[in-house]
């Protein structure tokens, strides 16, 4: 009979799956073939603590003297393979009991399913325990995550302050001078027919200072102060737009947060 795969390796792809695996020698069929023995070898090399060797059909094999004649030849034959040669092998006798038919042979199903049923309640406290570790490594990432969060919306907070003040700064010195210089060339007259009495005595009170610091400087360095100013104004402007989009994010697989700062160059 052909498959559209290849049976040996779906048998090896099976058993690393299994919690158990069962080897059945049927002492009436050919089950000490050769194809049979390669694979239960190269399945004994990964996984000889979970396989298993039973003589099914037990009472089909004849009497006592029959049944151990057939276990021998069968041990012997694994013991000629290096891989299923091994110290205390045990191969119990099962079959399906017949209420018709009396048997003497020795029927030893209930331990088969006794170790069924132990190897079951074993790998489900293993997965419960795994399941118990897994949800406390989620918690513990959540909550370190969190925190990195609640940081990193802290540093971006003072870092969006801070580009607001550089902000703030870099255009406060251009419209001062823009405003002082219009304050200047204008006649008070004029101040008070736009702005009325009350405005212009408030402008010229906020302007006092840039006026006053306009004078201490010498005429001929006029140009040089009000290109120092602009500089000042374009550095401050550099720094607000570097502050704002300089943020901090929390990677996705580590618990720590990392700065990133794009080149602005």
């Amino acid at each position: 009979m052909n498959y559209p795969f290849d049976v040996n390796q779906t048998i090896l792809w099976l058993g690393q799956l299994a919690d158990l695996i069962f080897v059945f020698f049927d002492p009436i069929g050919q089950a000490l073939c050769k194809r049979t023995l390669n694979i239960v070898e190269k399945l004994n090399e990964t996984h000889g603590d979970t396989m298993r060797f039973y003589l099914s059909k037990a009472d089909e094999a004849g009497h006592e003297s029959d049944r151990q004649r057939v276990m021998m030849q069968i041990v012997q034959e694994l013991c000629k393979r290096p891989g299923l040669n091994r110290t205390c092998f045990d191969m119990p006798t099962i079959y399906i009991p017949n209420q018709n038919k009396t048997n003497r042979c020795a029927n030893q199903i209930e331990d088969v399913c006794k170790d069924i049923e132990k190897t079951i309640n074993q790998t489900i406290q293993n997965t419960l325990n795994t399941l118990e570790k897994d949800c406390k490594r989620i918690a513990q990432m959540v909550d370190s995550k969190i925190v990195a969060d609640n940081l990193a919306r802290s540093h971006n907070l003072g870092a969006r302050g801070k580009g607001i003040v550089y902000g703030f700064l870099g255009m406060l010195l251009p419209v001062l001078l823009l405003i002082n210089f219009l304050a200047s060339s204008v006649s008070e007259t004029v101040l008070d027919k736009a702005l009325g009495a009350n405005g212009t005595e408030a402008l010229l009170l906020y302007l006092a200072p840039v006026r006053g610091l306009w004078t201490v400087v010498p005429t001929e360095h006029h140009s040089t102060a009000l290109i120092a100013m602009l500089l000042l104004s374009i550095v401050f402007l550099f720094l607000a737009r570097r502050t704002m989009r300089c943020v901090t994010f929390v990677k996705l697989n580590t618990s720590h947060t990392q700065n990133f700062c794009p080149n602005l160059e």
